[in-house]
């Protein structure tokens, strides 16, 4: 069946609302190199911000190479690219590359990689005008990569938003642009009258690191406490699994999350110091030492895995304000970690996710399948309550602004990393838990996607306490959705809208803040008035900080149906989607190469918003294939659950069979088609240049699961070996011959002997997820079988490699690579 284009290459942006004011982005992030592109990834393989417009890449002098709609290749000779690397397996395996075209792409990046990318936005309270109007102001967290620093900076701006609680009458920037240093964690008291500021200050010459938690009013800072040298507690959690930093309803109180304090240890062997004279201040005021526990400084302490790694024994904190005094919360078991925590209706207690760490900690980062559940401490009797069931996961809890109910998602224990979610319902007076929405087993157009996200926006609730708002994928692009939490009806708030990724940012009194981006337009700042229930769908957007479409990128969205022999035996029918971009100027008849980039996951999805690595190859001259292969998220349950066991096989003919596709369909040059994948991405990258090794002929890989029988006893998540597989899983139990043989036989090392296109690796040192040994066994092994091989060791990253010095190199070389083997 052939492929049926779905939305137009929509290269430009919509226009601005006539109410605006003067003009100037969706967790976990893949292999796109961007946040707003990609939902849910229990195996990320790198997330970065968006960025802006771009230049065009000239070589030599001569016509534009993007304008030409094809890549130019290197003028020097090609450096031989299977010599053996020094004893240091860290060092790369040949000289790095000499391209006259290096500067001009490094320009590219540098342009591109300069938009910053929309994280956070808070509204301010309503301020009446002498003449009866409404105005407040909009307070926005904006990143952007600083290349020459190699960090990522944070920077604030303000707006003015006028409304009649009907519309948005006026809406604007007020000043300008101001970095954000040192701050980890920022929460608005529910007047809007305060501000607490969790702050991390560099300590002098050889002290460690502070942090001091700040109060600040309108004028000035009130309050600024020395959290470690109080020293109640290890670090202040900054994260956004367990991390919070939560007024009470009285703006008395502070409730955050930090480390438990751990005591201190010393050797078997520590002699004390010989006592000195002491004055008669020391006598006056003896310092009080906490006691030692001799032999445990080298006793082993679980954390949560990836991203995690300083997170093991979290605990509930509340300061004070007016007393400066800190508590730890007493009364939570011992077989929980708590986190995402909020004061209760009224301050008489805590309301907490729970998650257990019995028989060991599974790492947690986007694994929303890990047994937890809602808890109740009382602050007066020390009480802990169960809120919801204790055997189903549970996470992103939000209190209604009557304080009556409180919103939650909930998935299966184990299973799928990512799945499509339930939305539940906890009355607090009634102590009733109702269904809000059930998980959808398949998605169709004009019905309710499903819920697929990392976590509800942290204000989703409107004014009546009844509607909540939130953001999921919808097949390939991302929309925003109302839900009725009483009737279960939903309603889209952007279907009239132009097709691409937006995401709720907040809502507060009905004012409603959002992010849209599309693969040719970076991410831009959106408002509007929530209308009564029932009118929703006539929400007006107006954009308040625009950002221009980056030129000669157009895209589209295709959907394709599997053969009949490929179908799925349970979960027949299922489709699939494919994001084509490919350069828009050029000669015509021109036809430019195709780099496939399936996403990781594999329970993930690429949506239709700003992605910096494929804009930046579609600039150079790249058709840029992302792939949502059965398995991804958005699609519906079914498609979800179609995937463990047939990991592949089913994912890579999706793939395969998609790029077949458009190689017929497009004008692609079919010579010159390259693979770029992080993560499970990687772990398909491996598997189609091993199964169909005349389709491709370059191969750049992050990350890449190679050999799942090798990884499950190093990874932080074992379970997803066992499960990805087909196979059970069950922390007492080891896997037998045969679940060994068929975790082997379901890996791309079986198909390395078929491999013939060169592959550039790109490891992270320190990757909890998909440890480095995985890279190194196929480079290795690619080696023995002399295909040109280059790997890229990059300390001090995880994971993502987000580290901003990691993903410009990454760029850099996946770009060079790419030209030279595909002789552009």
């Amino acid at each position: 069946m052939p492929g049926r284009s779905r939305g137009c290459g929509a290269a430009v942006c919509p226009p601005a609302a006539a109410s605006e004011g003067p003009t100037g982005d969706p967790v976990a992030g893949d292999d796109h190199r961007d946040t707003s592109g990609a939902r849910g990834t229990p195996l990320p393989a790198a997330a970065a911000p968006p960025a802006p417009t771009g230049g065009r890449l000239k070589a030599g002098g001569g016509p534009s190479a993007a304008a030409n709609g094809r890549c130019r290749g290197p003028a020097a000779p090609p450096h031989p690219g299977s010599a053996e690397p020094g004893p240091d397996p860290r060092r790369e395996d040949m000289e790095p590359p000499v391209q006259p075209r290096a500067e001009e792409l490094s320009e590219l990046y540098r342009e591109l990689s300069q938009h910053p990318g929309l994280s956070t936005a808070c509204l301010g309270p309503d301020l009446t005008t002498q003449y009866g109007g409404k105005y407040c102001s909009l307070y926005t967290e904006w990143s952007q990569r600083d290349l020459a620093r190699a960090e990522n900076i944070k920077f604030c701006r303000q707006y003015l938003i006028f409304h009649d609680g009907a519309s948005i009458v006026y809406s604007g920037p007020a000043g300008t642009c101001s970095e954000i240093k040192e701050e980890l964690l920022s929460r608005e008291s529910p007047s809007g009258m305060l501000k607490a500021v969790l702050r991390k200050v560099p300590g002098k010459e050889k002290e460690k690191e502070k942090q001091f938690l700040e109060v600040w009013d309108q004028n000035r800072k009130v309050k600024s406490i020395d959290l470690t040298a109080l020293d109640k507690h290890g670090s202040v959690y900054d994260d956004d699994q367990f991390g919070c930093l939560a007024w009470s309803h009285s703006e008395t109180h502070l409730l955050y999350v930090a480390e438990k304090k751990r005591p201190k240890a010393e050797s078997f062997f520590q002699s004390k110091a010989p006592e000195l004279g002491t004055s008669d201040e020391d006598i006056g005021h003896p310092k009080k030492e906490d006691a030692s526990i001799k032999g445990e400084q080298f006793v082993y302490h679980e954390d949560w895995g990836e991203t995690l790694s300083t997170r093991s024994v979290p605990v509930l904190c509340v300061l004070d304000i007016e007393g400066n005094s800190i508590s730890v919360l007493e009364g939570i078991p011992e077989h929980l970690s708590p986190g995402q925590a909020f004061w209760s209706p009224e301050d008489t207690g805590v309301v907490f996710v729970g998650w257990w760490h019995d028989p060991f900690r599974l790492g947690l980062r986007h694994c929303t399948n890990r047994r937890s559940a809602l808890f109740y401490v009382d602050l007066t009797g020390g009480r802990c309550e169960l809120l919801s069931e204790d055997t189903r996961a549970v996470w992103s809890p939000r209190l209604s602004p009557d304080g009556c109910r409180i919103v939650y998602l909930e998935n299966n224990v184990l299973g799928p990393h990512q799945q499509c979610s339930q939305l539940r319902m906890y009355d607090w007076y009634t102590k009733h838990t109702s269904t809000v929405l059930e998980a959808v087993p398949r998605q169709a157009w004009g019905a309710f996607p499903g819920i697929y996200c990392g976590a509800l926006p942290g204000m989703c609730w409107a004014a009546d306490s009844r509607r909540i708002l939130l953001d999921t994928a919808q097949r390939s692009q991302q929309d925003v959705f109302v839900v009725d939490t009483a009737t279960g009806t939903t309603t889209s708030l952007t279907a009239d809208s132009p097709q691409g990724s937006w995401s709720v940012l907040t809502i507060d009194r009905d004012l409603l803040v959002a992010r849209f981006s599309t693969p040719s337009c970076p991410p831009m700042l959106k408002v509007a008035v929530l209308p009564a229930a029932g009118h929703e769908a006539q929400t007006q957007w107006i954009c308040l900080q625009d950002a221009p479409p980056v030129p000669g990128i157009s895209w589209g969205i295709r959907t394709l149906q599997p053969p009949p022999e490929q179908e799925h035996p349970q979960y027949g029918g299922l489709d699939f989607d494919a994001i084509l971009m490919r350069p828009s100027e050029g000669p015509a008849g021109q036809k430019p190469p195709l780099v496939v980039m399936p996403h990781g996951g594999p329970h993930s999805v690429f949506t239709a918003g700003w992605m910096l690595y494929p804009a930046a190859l579609c600039r150079v001259g790249f058709a840029v294939l992302l792939v949502n292969y059965r398995g991804s998220l958005g699609f519906g349950q079914d498609s979800v659950a179609s995937l463990p066991g047939n990991v592949g096989t089913q994912d890579v003919h999706d793939v395969q069979l998609c790029v077949e596709r458009v190689l017929q369909e497009e004008m692609l040059d079919a010579s010159r088609v390259a693979l770029v994948g992080g993560s499970h991405g990687g772990f398909l990258a491996c598997h189609l240049i091993g199964q169909f090794p005349d389709t491709y002929h370059a191969c750049v890989v992050r990350n890449p699961v190679v050999n799942i029988a090798s990884m499950v006893a190093t990874t932080d998540i074992p379970d997803w070996c066992l499960t990805e597989t087909g196979l059970p899983y069950k922390p007492d139990a080891l896997p037998d011959p045969a679940q060994w043989t068929e975790m082997l036989h379901k890996s791309p090392i079986r198909y390395v002997d078929q491999v013939r296109a060169p592959v550039l690796l790109m490891l992270g040192e320190d990757d909890r997820r998909v440890p480095p040994k995985q890279g190194l066994e196929y480079y290795r092994a690619l080696k023995a079988r002399g295909v040109p091989t280059r790997l890229l060791w990059y300390p001090g990253n995880n994971h993502a490699l987000a580290g901003v010095e990691a993903e410009a190199d990454g760029f850099m070389n996946m770009a060079l690579w790419l030209l030279k083997h595909l002789q552009c």
